[in-house]
This record gives C-alpha cells, structure tokens and sequence, in this order.
C-alpha cells in the first residue's frame, strides 16, 4: 500500500515512472452534487510501483501528474478511459497521449460489447476483485487501508490485461484497428461540454421539428447554467419538465406555470424569464435548417437495415469482434440510405471486414441463408448470368 499525500512525492514517482514504456491510470471521483468530477484518488502504476495519489491532500500540486500524461513516451493505459480523461481535461485543459483503452481492445479481441473490468481481471488474471469499496465516498478522509487497496488494484491488474491483450493483438495483426478509436478519445472535443451541443442527449424526445427547436434552445441554456453553478442538470431542470416545457412552448409566465410538472413560482424567477427567452428563440428558428429527426431518418430502408444487422452478426461472430466495434444502428440506418454514407463502417478495416459486403447486399450481390441453423452468405459474381452461385465458408448462428 503507497498512498501520496506530498507534491514532492509525487514529483519523484511521476519522474521514475516516465522511464517505463506505460503507466497504468485510474481515478476515483464524486459528481452526484456537481457538474464537473471531483476527482478525490488518483492510481498509477508501472511494471514494479503502484501509488494511490490523495488528490484532496492539502497543497497538494498534480503537474507532475499532468506533465506525466502529456509524455508522448510513455503509453497511458486507462479501462473505459471516457471519463478519467474528462477529468484530465478539464483539470489541466489536455488530453493523455498516446492512450490505450482495454475496454476498446478488448472488443477487438472478442470479448463483447464494453466489457467491465472485473470481468476482464477475472477472465485475464484469473482474480475476483473486491468490490467492497465500489461505491465508498472517496472525499472523506482518512481513506481506509481498504480504499487504497481497492484503488490501487484497479492499475496493478491493469498492467496484466494491458500485456495480454497487446500480445493478442500484435499476434492476429490487429492492433492498428485501434487507431481509429483512439484518436477519437485522444480529441479534446469529445470533452469538451457545449451548450449548443446538449440538445443531441435528447433529440430522440422530439416528436416534430418545432419541438426539436425549442429543445435545443432550452438544452442550451440548462447546460449553460448547470456549468455556471456546477450543478447536476437535474437541479437546474429535471429532463421530464425540459421535455414537457419544449412540446408545450408556453410564452408567457402564466402559460409555464400552469405546467403539471413545473415547479411553483420558478415561472416569477430569473429562470423562468430564461425558460420563455429561450423558447421564443426556438420558436424563431428555421425549421428547414434543423436536423433530421430520429424518426424521419429511420423512415425508409427499414428492410435494408435489418439485413445489414444479420449481416454484421454474423461477421463479427466470425472474426471475434464485438460488432459494436464495426458498426453502430446509427451507422447502419446512415448506409442503407447511401452508399458513400460518412460512416466507419466503409473506410480502413471495417470497410474490409463488413463495409464492402455490406455494399453487396445492398445491391443484391450478396444473399443471406441458414445453413444447418447458422447464417451463410452466399456471393455472386461473373458466373451468376449462366445461373451459377458460389456459396462461400462464411456462418454465424442463426
């Protein structure tokens, strides 16, 4: 157990561990009252030290931490890096590089969708984690020896599944299949919280275009005033009443109070002066500029869809890839409509693995069938003029 309550401390780890190839990362936090992480712990380990950093340690200074992180030579291995990145980025206004996540490669190498670290200790390291201290307040202090023991074998087992499942991709030729996914966590924007972009969590909500336009306006200014007063969303305006606020567009105060769902008096407050500013702005939008809503592009191809859905089962099943790694529903509804659809799924690998047979059966150069309860597909080429087809070795389970 090493737990770092001193800015010099963990100066002289963050220089040892520079010399190493990768560093292991973790970060317990608490974000329940606010809306930026409060990171409390901070794990880090390299082939022989583990340290839990006390983040909340009085003077304590985490450059060396973030200098740490921005050194392109050394990897930063993180599982399910999304939000400890998050933290990063909005401590120290920059993203870890270069990065491995475990939970991505692990979907590459066949362990399914989004994988959760015990299960991966458990399959990998053949352990069982404790979880005992799984959802302890990691803000109060002291920290128990078992708390710093739970945090600091969330990176010591880290470095076993890192080596193993790097192994297993440089084996099968797959570890620049990850270079796509790591440079869209390696993006600063995908951190960055923008109120014009809030509107996108909910979009599925909008029934039609007026109200998707008022609900981006108040989206847009919730957003704005939960980051103002770092406060959960929810305690600026509950996701229900946003919704009711945005299909109903009352302009005046009274209309607004009289929502079922509103809470009493807010319509007299500042707040609820913003609420009806912002719904007077959605109102004004052009409606022809909006998004297409969820419903409006999931209206044709629906058949073409659900074929491209059996179709990516099954090449995922056969090349042990989790088929979320290839592509999405989204996607798919996106390439059923277009053949030059902006998607993942037709460019690099994924357009070897799945894009290109996927492009086949739309336009029937592909077919589908069972064989022996496993779905076969069956390719067609020069020959099928004289009536000929040749089925190729390519089944999942139907």
């Amino acid at each position: 157990m090493s737990l770092v309550t001193d800015s010099g401390e963990l100066a002289a780890y963050c220089q040892s561990f520079a010399k190493y190839p990768y560093v292991t990362v973790d970060t317990e936090f608490l974000r329940e009252t606010t809306f930026w992480p409060k990171v409390c712990v901070i794990q880090l380990a390299s082939e022989d030290q583990a340290i839990a950093v006390d983040a909340l340690a009085e003077d304590m200074d985490l450059a060396p931490f973030f200098d740490l992180m921005a050194n392109r030579d050394v990897v930063k291995v993180f599982h399910a890096a999304r939000q400890d990145i998050e933290i990063v980025w909005n401590l120290a206004k920059m993203v870890p590089a270069p990065l491995f996540d475990t939970q991505v490669a692990a979907m590459v190498c066949g362990y399914g969708d989004q994988i959760a670290y015990g299960e991966l200790a458990q399959s990998i390291c053949k352990v069982t984690l404790d979880k005992s201290s799984r959802f302890t307040d990691w803000s109060r202090r002291p920290l128990s020896d078992a708390q710093i023991d739970y945090a600091i074998a969330d990176v010591t087992h880290l470095r076993d599944i890192y080596k193993a499942l790097r192994q297993k991709l440089e084996r099968s030729g797959r570890l620049h299949w990850l270079t796509d996914e790591m440079a869209g966590l390696s993006n600063f924007e995908t951190y960055e919280q923008r109120p014009d972009r809030a509107w996108e969590r909910h979009a599925h909500r909008a029934r039609k275009p007026r109200d998707l336009a008022v609900l981006m306006e108040l989206t847009a200014w919730r957003e704005h005033e939960a980051q103002t007063r770092d406060v959960p969303r929810s305690r600026v305006l509950k996701d229900d009443i946003l919704f009711e606020v945005a299909s109903a567009a009352p302009r005046s105060a009274e209309a607004l109070g009289d929502l079922r769902a509103f809470p009493r008096g807010m319509e007299r407050s500042r707040a609820g002066a913003e609420i009806l500013a912002a719904i007077e702005r959605g109102l004004a939008r052009d409606l022809k500029s909006l998004p297409k809503l969820e419903r409006e592009r999931r209206s044709g191809g629906g058949a073409t869809v659900e074929l491209l859905k059996v179709l990516l089962r099954q090449v995922a099943e056969k090349q042990g890839v989790a088929a979320k790694m290839i592509a999405t529903t989204d996607e798919l509804e996106l390439l059923a409509a277009d053949d030059k659809a902006d998607v993942p799924a037709l460019k690099g690998w994924r357009r070897e693995l799945f894009g290109a047979k996927a492009l086949q059966l739309k336009h029937g150069r592909l077919a589908l069938t069972v064989e022996n309860n496993r779905v076969v597909t069956l390719e067609w080429h020069e020959a099928q003029d004289q009536g000929e087809e040749q089925p190729r070795d390519e089944a999942a389970s139907a």
